[in-house]
């Protein structure tokens, strides 16, 4: 049985994050993204190859170089997954708010 790495794989790892933060920003080179980083060009390379298997990042060839793209359609799988959380938090926080607002404030 093949095993496929999904978004939330990738972006366990923060080297990973941390890469699609500065591609998200700008489309980049191997290059100049192991240049960001204190470890090996092979270490990088292979969260790379992560990032691009889970469709996080795309690689497209630009003559004798690829660039990589930050593909923010995957991310919304994981927005999507995140928002129930988010509205119950926001839900908790609201109804704490109600509670603290009418405690008679301390003299």
């Amino acid at each position: 049985m093949e095993l496929r790495r999904d978004v939330f794989q990738a972006i366990a790892d923060p080297t990973r994050r941390a890469i699609i933060a500065m591609v998200a920003l700008n489309a980049m080179t191997p290059g100049a993204i192991a240049a960001e980083f204190d470890s090996s060009r092979q270490t990088i390379s292979k969260h790379i190859r992560i990032l691009t298997e889970c469709e996080l990042l795309t690689q497209e060839q630009q003559g004798r170089e690829i660039h990589y793209y930050f593909n923010p359609v995957k991310m919304k799988e994981i927005a999507d997954f995140i928002a129930p959380f988010r509205d119950m938090w926001d839900d908790r926080f609201n109804a704490l708010e109600a509670i603290m607002k009418k405690q008679p404030p301390k003299k």
